[in-house]
């Protein structure tokens, strides 16, 4: 699963996955299909999650965790 926090936000708020799709107005497979990134999150749905869980879209998406960019340099 590679958005993570978005499932953590979702048991924490004691939602099942087919609430919060319905809360949401998508479908199962929709939802599904986000998480596993096999299709993008729209804005706004990434919006409306992080105003119903009351937390920033960076975190929902993972991307509010510090980067080492002297780790990602490509050593030539």
């Amino acid at each position: 699963m590679i958005y993570s926090a978005i499932e953590a936000e979702r048991a924490r708020n004691r939602l099942t996955k087919e609430e919060l799709a319905n809360k949401i107005g998508i479908s199962n497979k929709t939802y599904y299909n986000w998480l596993n990134g096999i299709s993008p999150i729209p804005s706004t749905a990434l919006i409306e999650m992080a105003n119903m869980f009351n937390v920033s879209i960076d975190y929902l998406l993972e991307m509010d965790k510090p980067r080492n960019f002297a780790e990602e340099k490509e050593v030539v």
